[in-house]
């Protein structure tokens, strides 16, 4: 059986190599890409990031590789954000005022308003809403009982389409975990450093179809 390809957007924002690690040993074949005409022809694509978003988005647009993000979206191909990488399909953040997202996906990006440390680094568990019933990401994960994954982060989409939400987390106040729509999908959590569930997205994605 042939391996499905996954390409990974290399922008300068996080640990690649983790990433591109836990595909492969879910048997992915894994693109590690800083090229937009070979990201803008990837079959599944991934962005992951760790920083800033306003940095972050920055490097996307000055890249070229912003647009090939656009291009497989717009293709109808498989995409998948992570952490910092979920923050940049909605449409801003409080982090960067005046710095555009992508906007895929309704919503904005806050700063978690609680009384406990930051950033929120750990194990949290995750509620699936009905939407993830019948996702394909989730599949073989979303049930009636939490999903623990790790966070690693100081801000979050706390208010988006209720559509859109396939997961819920909270940290003295909820936000939105995982979020999907269409052929794009966001992951607050990593689901390279979440053990079994985290490498059964990752596998999940990695047999998505156009």
């Amino acid at each position: 059986m042939t391996a499905s390809h996954v390409t990974v957007l290399d922008y300068g924002a996080g640990n690649l190599r983790s990433v591109v690690k836990a595909f492969e040993h879910e048997g992915a074949q894994v693109t590690l890409t800083d090229d937009p005409s070979v990201a803008g022809r990837a079959e599944r694509l991934v962005l992951p990031g760790q920083g800033h978003f306003g940095q972050c988005m920055t490097r996307l647009e000055e890249s070229g590789l912003a647009d090939a993000v656009r291009e497989v979206v717009a293709a109808g191909r498989p995409f998948l954000g992570i952490c910092v990488g979920m923050q940049l399909l909605f449409e801003g953040s409080e982090e960067a005022p005046g710095v555009p997202g992508f906007g895929f996906l309704p919503g904005r990006v806050e700063r978690l308003r609680t009384e406990l440390p930051l950033p929120h680094v750990g194990w949290n568990g995750v509620e699936f809403t009905p939407a993830a019933t019948d996702d394909a990401l989730l599949e073989g994960i979303a049930g009636p009982d939490p999903c623990y994954f790790y966070h690693v982060h100081s801000y979050a989409v706390q208010q988006a389409s209720e559509e859109q939400i396939l997961g819920r987390c909270s940290y003295e106040v909820d936000f939105a975990s995982i979020v999907g729509r269409a052929n794009v999908w966001g992951a607050q959590f990593h689901p390279e450093k979440s053990q079994e569930a985290g490498l059964r997205i990752l596998r999940n994605f990695s047999q998505l179809q156009r």
